[in-house]
């Protein structure tokens, strides 16, 4: 475990520092429970990849079909950073499961949209959406001025992750 609890000033410091001599700064209980956090997600999507039948790269490729809604294959090629021939092939195994469908695009009769399917729709919204109501039910355990200052922090760590992922663009 890389993160030791000092309960008694609710800070962490590393149990063996790293290699090199330097020495790890503090943290905070919150900053360690948010990378739980943060490797829970991880963990919550490769459930969610199971429940599907997909690989990463599907699922990623489903997560945008479903925020997004229908997308041409050379937009899904972008959002996925891939290729546009490994794009056809994650489309091509999408189709076979009956998450997606290909359709003619309705303005630009040489192009397609990947759709995805209503049932694929259901079944993802199935696993994920008691989870979204869950934790959106725990803020009913704070006071109006306290969901204020968890939505600022959490607006600050977004800030933080969009800086250091290289995409400082505020929203």
């Amino acid at each position: 475990m890389l993160w030791k609890v000092d309960d008694a000033t609710d800070a962490t410091r590393t149990a063996d520092p790293p290699t090199g001599g330097t020495s790890v700064p503090m943290m905070r209980r919150s900053t360690v429970l948010l990378r739980e956090l943060l490797e829970l997600s991880d963990d919550f999507e490769r459930r969610l990849g199971h429940e599907l039948s997909v690989n990463p790269t599907d699922l990623e490729a489903m997560e945008h079909l479903l925020m997004s809604g229908p997308l041409g294959p050379s937009e899904l090629s972008r959002r996925l950073n891939i290729s546009t021939a490994s794009t056809t092939k994650v489309v091509d195994r999408l189709v076979e499961l009956g998450h997606v469908t290909r359709e003619d695009h309705p303005t630009d009769r040489r192009s397609v949209l990947v759709v995805p399917t209503d049932t694929s729709r259901a079944r993802a919204l199935s696993v994920l959406m008691p989870m979204i109501f869950e934790i959106d039910a725990e803020l009913d355990n704070f006071t109006a001025e306290q969901q204020q200052t968890i939505t600022t922090y959490l607006e600050g760590v977004v800030r933080v992750y969009r800086t250091h992922a290289g995409s400082a663009v505020e929203t």
